[in-house]
């Protein structure tokens, strides 16, 4: 092999990783760049992969592969009267917060183009969420991103082909070569697109619990500490927090009920939704140098301003918070699932995996959501279902689909004595 081909050879970055030796930035750029324009193939792909989830990297390897794959495509760059800052989650069930972060952190001073992605196996996503508003779209141009980030202070998209494109690559290849679980490449994954968006400061949410892939807290506190060293490291200010996720955070699981919870929280309502989005806009805008005026901006109205001029500006109706039943489709079937006693404990994730069959939810990329089902009033640990008070309400399509569910919510149910729940903030990560 000459001198020249060996500098494109994928082979040895990947017999280097594989052995303990590391992963240098010019190891991470080839594999980041093969990864876009297909000269790695995706034999090469998986091997990598593979050999990082069994070796692991070392922070200055996260940093390199980070960049790298953050290189790969398109990084925006802002010119704002104000600070560009987003936040992101692991995932969770009933975990609405974007909605109400974007528009609050957006009314306080703050800029936030958000890329988000979609729901797959039990948790949900935020561009499902809103596509229930008729009319919305989460695929606009780099144009209309700017635009509508400028015009309303934030915008929910999805990622176009452009930004990090050796990710979404290596994403796939990931899920085929069982190699989904490293640290290493989550906190690459998850960076890459975040920082492609030009951001000066991110919050992270890092969900730990029975409804979260981190069941463990000592997993979640180390991939929280993998996203802030990483991210320090590739220029972007950032803190996470390891929340709760032992229960659901809203009281409804599903997009257009969840939808209706986001709106109901931007419009005075309480409960642990309300108050995780105000503490991490709170951390948000701490983070970008911004003062808090996020408790203000809900009470006022500001913020679902905010968010009524987003949904305008995405394609959705200009009138969605004053009347949602008119725009959110009910339904056909609402059934309760009965119980009698005090909430112990909550399978999360067997009420994630309810309202995927339900058809709330999709168990592969591709899969077609229906907006009107899932779970509504869910129980929190520590409260008691009666004949009065259920443990939660099945919203479905069909008879047949609703008596499953209801079968699933009941037996996800632990009622009896047990501990009360914990904070909804278990750590900070700096």
């Amino acid at each position: 092999m000459t001198p020249e081909a060996s500098r494109h050879d994928p082979r040895p970055v990947i017999a280097a990783v594989r052995d303990g030796h590391g992963l240098d930035a010019a190891g991470a750029g080839l594999i980041a760049r093969g990864l876009a324009d297909g000269s790695v193939s995706d034999a090469q792909a998986a091997a990598f992969a593979m050999a990082v989830l069994l070796r692991g990297l070392d922070k200055g390897g996260r940093v390199a592969l980070t960049r790298a794959m953050r290189d790969s495509g398109h990084v925006m760059r802002w010119d704002l009267p104000g600070p560009v800052v987003d936040k992101h989650s692991t995932g969770g069930i009933g975990d609405t917060v974007s909605l109400i972060l974007a528009p609050l952190v957006a009314s306080c001073g703050g800029y936030v183009p958000m890329i988000s992605g979609r729901g797959l196996g039990h948790t949900g996503g935020t561009l499902d969420k809103l596509e229930a508003i008729p009319g919305f779209r989460t695929a606009l141009s780099e144009k209309e991103f700017r635009r509508v980030t400028a015009g309303a202070g934030c915008a929910i998209v999805a990622a176009g082909p452009e930004l990090a494109p050796a990710d979404a690559r290596l994403y796939a290849i990931r899920d085929e070569s069982a190699t989904v679980g490293s640290v290493d490449l989550i906190t690459a994954s998850i960076l890459s697109k975040k920082l492609a968006a030009g951001l000066d400061a991110l919050i992270l949410d890092v969900k730990q619990g029975s409804g979260a892939f981190l069941r463990n807290p000592e997993a979640a506190q180390d991939l929280a500490r993998a996203l802030v060293d990483t991210a320090k490291g590739a220029g972007c200010r950032t803190r996470a927090y390891v929340t709760d996720m032992d229960q659901p955070l809203a009281r409804a699981a599903g997009n257009a009920l969840e939808l209706r919870e986001a709106i109901v929280a931007l419009t005075g309502g309480q409960g642990a939704l309300r108050d995780l989005s105000l503490a991490l806009s709170s951390a948000c805008l701490d983070l970008a140098g911004l003062s808090d005026g996020t408790l203000q901006a809900l009470e006022s109205g500001a913020a679902a301003e905010r968010f009524a001029r987003m949904v305008a500006a995405q394609g959705g109706p200009t009138d969605l918070l004053e009347h949602p039943d008119r725009y959110l489709p009910p339904a056909p079937v609402v059934r309760a699932v009965p119980g009698r006693g005090r909430v112990a404990a909550i399978d999360t994730e067997a009420l994630g995996h309810a309202v995927v069959a339900l058809g709330g939810g999709r168990l592969r990329a591709g899969d077609r959501i229906d907006p009107r089902v899932g779970l509504a009033e869910l129980l929190r640990i520590g409260e008691t279902a009666d004949e009065g008070r259920p443990l939660a309400l099945v919203h479905a399509a069909t008879e047949a689909a609703a008596e499953a569910a209801v079968a699933s919510v009941a037996a996800a149910y632990l009622l009896g004595d047990g501990p009360e729940p914990g904070p909804l903030i278990r750590s900070e990560v700096t």
